[in-house]
């Protein structure tokens, strides 16, 4: 068996990917395909986190509603995670894996609180751990979360699942003449204002020499093969890797 390249990751999904060809919810068939793909890299041993957003479920709340101040569409945004952690927890375990599922809200009759040595003794034992509800405080993003986990456990790499194959120069699903990037520096993506992750998610990367990994998690086998150390998707770091 091939040696992963990592021991320990953070996965960053976006909440908008679970809908499938839906306009929000959860496509089943989408969250079965994610869980099959997370089974394939517990399966080498490596040690996984999960962050999910919730833009498929508040997204539907946000089209029907007016009024709502940022501080309180953001808590209703962390419930959305709660609701899309949920469900991959389900779906992961009924394929046979052992998760742990945490928030940053207590939620005690649904989730454990978010305690970092806690978590990191579920990752060591070999569960899969699904941290939910974001930073637990409005104004920050879920993919500063993700960072910011990823810090916490000590993760080797945070790994951005989205579907598009990596960090591109504009929209690749708009402008076919798109330049993607193998690999990129934390101050260009900042520079170049590159919708990688927000701004704080970079600074908090950078400041903490955490590298990011951007894909298409919709290919069937990218993440395996992007945990074994294959060139897929666009490598996010200090500095530019010769040879890489």
């Amino acid at each position: 068996m091939a040696k992963p390249a990592y021991a320990r990751v953070l996965l960053k999904l976006s909440g908008e990917a679970l809908m499938g060809q839906q306009q929000f919810g959860i496509d089943p068939a989408m969250l079965r395909q994610y869980a099959e793909e997370i089974r394939t890299v517990k399966e080498l041993g490596v040690q996984v986190g999960i962050v999910i957003g919730g833009g498929n479920i508040f997204r539907g709340v946000s089209n029907s509603t007016s009024g709502i101040h940022k501080a309180t569409g953001d808590h209703m945004g962390m419930l959305a995670t709660m609701i899309n952690a949920m469900a991959l927890q389900a779906t992961l375990e009924n394929i046979g894996l052992t998760t742990r599922l945490m928030s940053a809200v207590r939620m005690d009759s649904m989730a454990e609180p978010f305690i970092r040595r806690r978590a990191v003794r579920h990752l060591e034992k070999g569960r899969i751990v699904i941290f939910g509800a974001g930073t637990g405080s409005p104004y920050f993003t879920t993919d500063t979360a993700a960072v910011l986990r990823g810090v916490e456990i000590e993760a080797d790499v945070v790994i951005k699942g989205t579907r598009v194959d990596g960090v591109y120069d504009s929209d690749p699903e708009r402008n076919p003449d798109a330049f993607r990037f193998e690999q990129i520096t934390f101050l260009d993506v900042l520079k170049k204002d590159l919708k990688v992750m927000d701004m704080t998610a970079i600074t908090l990367c950078r400041e903490n020499h955490l590298p990011i990994l951007v894909f298409n998690m919709n290919t069937p086998g990218n993440f395996k093969r992007l945990i074994l150390g294959e060139h897929v998707g666009t490598r996010v770091t200090e500095t530019i890797q010769a040879g890489a």
